[in-house]
């Protein structure tokens, strides 16, 4: 018996991923590295795709909104929003009137990334010190200039949080692409009758890990793009109450 055959149908999935078999069903070959391959590929970038529209979209109007000091209400609303609305149901609504097929599965991934970055931009941007803004007012800066090259450097690192929701969201939402005809890894999850749980899982295993990837790569993103004053202030020791350094020349107690 395997090492793969002793951890049952866990060991099963990591076989699945690695080497092909016969499908439940018989007759078609499933499973390995060359299938995962295609189905991983057209997951990222219908994912890829669903973010870049999303930010396109919500990260200029939570800096605006952000900026004037206005749209609260839609900002958190449409928060509550996208984590009310199922994925599923939306999937299902546009089928009824797009059809199936990449577009379908696109819209409803975007519909889902837009609430964690309208929010998070919105909220980055209202934290931003006045004093700052102020102090950028008074050296003759626009409000365009003070948006592109104050508020949103300042903004940044929790702009980034709402990405990094949103694409762990995205990545591990496109598994119901099956369902629209188009083939992610949500294939095997969705057919047990051809992959069989163990498939199931398998493909379960990889969309796992492919999240943990887009996670820990938009956390190194975030720390090369946040500013290296922010860097500093984070990483600068807090003085120790209570103890004074004594200064040069004075007596010693």
């Amino acid at each position: 018996m395997s090492v793969f055959g002793i951890l049952g149908d866990f060991g099963g999935a990591i076989e699945f991923i690695f080497q092909e078999r016969e499908s439940v069903s018989g007759g078609v070959q499933i499973g390995g590295i060359p299938e995962l391959l295609g189905f991983g590929w057209t997951h990222l970038w219908i994912s890829v795709v669903a973010v870049a529209i999303a930010l396109a979209i919500a990260v200029p109007i939570g800096l605006i909104l952000g900026h004037k000091g206005k749209g609260e209400f839609l900002a958190i609303s449409t928060s509550n929003v996208g984590r009310a609305v199922p994925s599923l149901a939306l999937l299902a609504f546009f089928i009824a009137f797009i059809g199936v097929g990449p577009g379908n599965v696109i819209l409803v991934l975007v519909l889902l990334a837009i609430p964690p970055i309208l929010t998070n931009t919105y909220v980055g941007v209202q934290q931003v010190d006045r004093d700052t803004v102020d102090a950028a007012r008074g050296m003759g800066m626009t409000g365009s200039e003070i948006v592109r090259k104050v508020r949103f450097p300042l903004a940044l690192p929790l702009i980034f949080g709402g990405i990094r929701t949103a694409s762990v969201n995205v990545v591990a939402t496109a598994t119901i692409a099956p369902l629209a005809n188009v083939q992610t890894l949500g294939e095997p999850i969705v057919t047990p009758q051809t992959y069989g749980f163990q498939g199931q899982l398998g493909a379960a295993i990889v969309v796992a890990v492919l999240t943990i990837f887009v996670d820990i790569g938009f956390s190194r993103l975030q720390q090369a793009l946040t500013p290296k004053g922010l860097k500093v202030a984070r990483t600068a020791p807090t003085p120790r109450r209570g103890i004074l350094s004594p200064r040069k020349g004075s007596p010693a107690l």
